[in-house]
């Protein structure tokens, strides 16, 4: 079952946006997901950023 915000991302204005996951790693050494909702365009700079 889709959660709210990703079944209105398909529709009328989402469509400009998408849903991105990055991996974070903590002090620990573990690895959290970091989850940012960015414009279409800036998908490819947002993962070549560190």
């Amino acid at each position: 079952m889709a959660k709210k915000v990703v079944a209105t991302l398909k529709t009328g204005a989402g469509k400009d946006f998408a849903k991105v996951y990055r991996a974070v790693k903590n002090k620990k050494g573990a690895y959290s997901f970091k989850t940012e909702i960015i414009p279409n365009e800036d998908v490819k700079s947002h993962f070549t950023k560190a």
